[in-house]
Formats: structure tokens, C-alpha cells, sequence
């Protein structure tokens, strides 16, 4: 159906009956944001915005990407152009964006937060600006996390972090349930001295304890990942280029640390082994305490240096890594199951062409009386697209079971960003209702919509097995 805005279509990625009535369904679903990165401060204290641009804008590097592109001058993008000049050169932008996946949650994300439906451009920029801007007055963090039933919602955090805000949420009237996740990247800087010198120093402020040497580094870290279990954590999180397979050995990693504390070069070898050894002790910890483990593979990351001396990072200059991925990831899956060390999984693939490697390599470790043990994770990042999330449903369906499948996910710093779960329930609705049309699966609307509701919601609820709150 042609329409000046396909958003606001109540059949919008919907193209069959069968789908229709699967999204009926979806469409009922809490939301359970098991991986974002919200700032919990900005939750604790109920954030509000002064304008559009401020709560649109601001931060978001996919929209950044965009501008560069379209040759917008960076003083509109992250410079000290007025709010309103830098909302203005997004609206002149919009017409060049057709097909890009900015078109669609940026509408989404007008029309269901705002109840605006006109499409962005520079004639109707002025009353969108306007209208926007009149209702954030009665928008706030707490208020767009009630709106789009929000139960629980994960974290990124530091280990070093006090949590003291995931402390004042848990104890306020909030329904949404916000956990911490223990993200400890840092820790793997051994090759970047003031990095990991002035991270080890946070972890000693916090532990109250000195790491003069690797058993009591490691022993700062084991107290830290206890901390945030007493304060709801079940999930971590590493953000890699690729896996450091089986890891050194123990001796290998304390002189890379002892070298590391003095300043002094580490080689390549040495840095992997290091690596290695302390993703498998990471690993260990959250078997332990029967958590969640996340990996997020292949981004390559910073690669405008010029851009990153003057922006830093998270600026929009990362890409998509050509690594090798699946021998170093399955030594590694392999290394913790041989200790029986093995703790839950979600892995994120970031090149596309990886996709049926990795989701075959989960398959060597499920079971342990676990549905979906080792999770093919959505797709991430670049791939968090129409085309991406196919891509990523299609290869799990063919290789493992969809029906195990924990969903959808932000992976946003945005408040907005919550009609992605309804963009993402759609098209799931829409693949499925296909493949009844087609007869290639049987025409059960009960089952079908058993497994919509277990992968929209409930199977995230099961896996990561932090409760929901009441929304």
C-alpha cells in the first residue's frame, strides 16, 4: 500500500494475514532490554530533555554517520551549532536517507513517541520542532520507560562503578527492573599503560585492596563480580575484536601484568596470552555464579584518527571487522567446557559473513538441561537492519532453533530507541506469516503464536533469569 508515511500504517512490515495476526500478539509483549547502554543516573534521577535535538540527537552515532555522509559539516553534527540549526540540517538530511534504516525508526520513533506522523523534512521541520519540544515537558526517562512497558532493562557497566544509582532505582516505586552488567574491557588494556594504570587504580579504590601483584589484581575483580551479584547482576559483557582462543597459562599472564605494571612493552604473543587466560577466568566467574556471558565480536573500532583525537570514541568511526572468528571462539567455548566452566552465552556477530559459522559453532555446546545454552545473539549494530535481522533469524532457523531464540535488544544509549523492539516483532510476525502462506509451515496459529510471545519476551525472561518488574 503507497502511503506518505509507511509507519504509521497499522500493517507496516506486515504483508499477509497470517503475519497480522501474529503481531497481535507481539504487539502485546512487555519489553525485556536485556543489553543497552542507558545511563542508570539518568534513570535514577528521571532525566528530562530541553529540546528535541538534545534528546534525538545527542550522542547517537548512527545518525552522526549519516550527516557526514550526506556532507553536512561537522559544526551541525557534534560542533557548537544551536540545537535548532543542528535538528534543521537532520531535517534537510531525511529526503537522502530513503532505504536506510534512519527512515524508518526515526519516523517510528516520531510517531510513537510523539504521535507525529508527518514525514521529517525541511517544510515540515519548523511544526515538528515545535510540537516535539511542547510534549517533552511531560516526557522523562521514567515516563518513555512506561510507555513502552518496559519490565527489565540491562546495563553496561564498569566493574569499578559504585552502582550507587542502580541502588537508588532499586529502591524507588519504578516498575521497570534495571540490572547492572559487569563489562570489564579494561582489564584486557594491558597493552596501553595509562589505560590500564589508572583503570587498576579505580579498582583499588573501590576494593579497598592493592593489586601489588596478579593474585590479588584477580582477587579485586572476583570481589567486584560478587558485588554487582548482591546487587541483581546475572550478565557480562565483553566487547572484542575476536576471541583469544584456549588462553595462557597462569605464569604467562602474571609477567605480562607485572610488565604491564611497570610500563614497559608487551609483546603481541604475550598480550594474547594474557587475554586468553583472563577471558577464561572471567568465564569461570560467571559459571560460577550461573550468570550470562555476552560477547560482542568483530567491530573495528576508532579507525578515523583524526576523528578520534578530536571527538574520541563512540563518535561514529567504527566498521565492521574482516577477523577470524570461529577456531579462536570455539577454543575458547572449548577450554571452559573442559573445565566445566561453561556458563550461559550470547554471542554477537558483527560481519555477516561469519553468520552461519557462528551460529553452527553454538550448536557444539548446548545442553546441560539448557534451552538455547549458547545463544545466537540478534543481529547487532550494522546488522540490527531489515536485512541484518533476517539474515539473523533465517541463519538461526536453519542451524539451531528459533524457538529458543531470546530476542530483541536495544543496544542503544537512547530513551527513544524502544520502537525497535516493535520493528524487529514485525518483521519476525512477517517471516513467519510468509512461510504459512507459502505452506511452508503448518497453518497453527496457537503454536505460532506460542513462539512469538516465548521470542518477544518470555524466553529472555527464562534465560537470563532476572526477574521482571510489574508494567
Amino acid at each position: 500500500m503507497r502511503q506518505k508515511n509507511p509507519v504509521t500504517n497499522p500493517d507496516f512490515l506486515l504483508s499477509n494475514d497470517a503475519a497480522k495476526e501474529l503481531y497481535t500478539v507481539a504487539a502485546e509483549q512487555p519489553i525485556y532490554d536485556y543489553h543497552c547502554h542507558l545511563p542508570p543516573q539518568e534513570i535514577a534521577q528521571d532525566k528530562q530533555w530541553e529540546n528535541l535535538a538534545d534528546v534525538w540527537l545527542a550522542g547517537d552515532h548512527y545518525k552522526w554517520r549519516a550527516l557526514r555522509a550526506a556532507g553536512v559539516s561537522e559544526k551541525y553534527i557534534t560542533g557548537n551549532a544551536t540545537a535548532y540549526e543542528k535538528f534543521l540540517a537532520f531535517a534537510e538530511t531525511m529526503p537522502r536517507l530513503l532505504r536506510n534504516p534512519l527512515w524508518h525508526w526515526s519516523h517510528l520513533e516520531l510517531s510513537r513517541v510523539f504521535g507525529i506522523n508527518e514525514v521529517l523534512n525541511t517544510s515540515s521541520a519548523q511544526r515538528i520542532w515545535d510540537e516535539a519540544n511542547t510534549q517533552l515537558s511531560k516526557i522523562s526517562a521514567r515516563t518513555l520507560l512506561k510507555r513502552f512497558r518496559v519490565a527489565a532493562i540491562g546495563t553496561t557497566d564498569d566493574p569499578c562503578d559504585s552502582l550507587a544509582h542502580h541502588s537508588q532505582i532499586a529502591k524507588s516505586d519504578l516498575g521497570t527492573r534495571v540490572y547492572p552488567t559487569f563489562r570489564p574491557d579494561k582489564a584486557l588494556a594491558a597493552d596501553d599503560s595509562e589505560v590500564f594504570q589508572t583503570w587498576i587504580q579505580r579498582l583499588e579504590r573501590s576494593t579497598g585492596t592493592p593489586c601489588q601483584d596478579f593474585g590479588s589484581f584477580l582477587e579485586a575483580i572476583a570481589s567486584r563480580h560478587s558485588f554487582f551479584h548482591d546487587l541483581g547482576s546475572r550478565i557480562s559483557d565483553h566487547g572484542l575484536e575476536q576471541c583469544f582462543g584456549r588462553g595462557g597459562t597462569r605464569d604467562q599472564a602474571e609477567k605480562v601484568y607485572d610488565t604491564a605494571r611497570r610500563g614497559e612493552l608487551i609483546s603481541d604473543e604475550a598480550l594474547q596470552a594474557y587475554r586468553g587466560y583472563m577471558m577464561v577466568y572471567f568465564g569461570e566467574l560467571d559459571a560460577k555464579r550461573k550468570w550470562t556471558k555476552q560477547l560482542h565480536l568483530g567491530a573495528l573500532r576508532n579507525t578515523n584518527s583524526r576523528g578520534g583525537l578530536q571527538l574520541g570514541a563512540d563518535a561514529g568511526y567504527d566498521s565492521i571487522g574482516d577477523f577470524q572468528q570461529v577456531g579462536l571462539l570455539v577454543e575458547y567455548l572449548d577450554e571452559l567446557d573442559k573445565r566445566e566452566s561453561l556458563p550461559k552465552m550470547v554471542l554477537y556477530n558483527l560481519n555477516p559473513s561469519d553468520n552461519y559459522a557462528i551460529a553452527a559453532a553454538c550448536g557444539n555446546f548446548q545442553g546441560d538441561g539448557i534451552a538455547g545454552k549458547i545463544q545466537y545473539g540478534s543481529g547487532w549494530w550494522f546488522l540490527d537492519q531489515l536485512d541484518g535481522m533476517r539474515w539473523q533469524i533465517n541463519t538461526l532457523s536453519q542451524i539451531g532453533l528459533l524457538s529458543n531464540f531470546v530476542g530483541m535488544l536495544t543496544d542503544s544509549r537512547s530513551f527513544l530507541s524502544y520502537p525497535r523492539h516493535e520493528y524487529f516483532r514485525r518483521l519476525l510476525c512477517n517471516l513467519l506469516g510468509n512461510d504459512i502462506e507459502q505452506g511452508l509451515l503448518p497453518d497453527d496459529l496457537s503454536v505460532m503464536k506460542n513462539m512469538i510471545r516465548c521470542v518477544s519476551y518470555q524466553n529472555a525472561v527464562n534465560f537470563f533469569e532476572m526477574a521482571p518488574g510489574e508494567v
